[in-house]
């Protein structure tokens, strides 16, 4: 099992950037391939971003494609989204999430991830 902590939220004007960050416990991280959702105050949980085990696989939702970008350091058990350019629309809670899911293409549902960090806040303001 995986334990996951995410930091780096906060507020931003709208155009800024943040950098998220998700520390896993554990000596198996690399076994996980890791993602980003988000939830809006008042609507579902929705997909950003994942990345494969060794990071040579990454796979966005359309609304983040081209501002924000996951990485992973192995070696530091850590996952990252880079966040640029933000909207409003992008405030909400920001989870990383773990999976071990074996199928080559990366999943954009949170069914597949079981094990989640306990969120950060992240408010752009317009």
């Amino acid at each position: 099992q995986v334990q996951l902590v995410e930091s780096g939220g906060g507020l931003v004007q709208t155009g800024g950037s943040l950098r998220l960050s998700c520390a896993a416990s554990g000596r198996t991280f690399s076994s996980y391939v890791m993602g980003w959702f988000r939830q809006a105050p008042g609507k579902e949980r929705e997909f950003a971003a994942a990345i494969s085990r060794s990071g040579g696989s990454t796979y966005y939702a359309d609304s983040v494609k081209g501002r924000f970008t996951i990485s992973r350091d192995n070696a530091k058990n850590t996952v990252y989204l880079q966040m640029n350019s933000l909207k409003p629309e992008d405030t909400g809670v920001y989870y990383c999430a773990a999976g071990r899911y074996t199928r080559n293409v990366l999943s954009t549902s949170a069914f597949e991830y079981p094990y989640w960090g306990q969120g950060t806040q992240v408010t752009v303001s317009s």
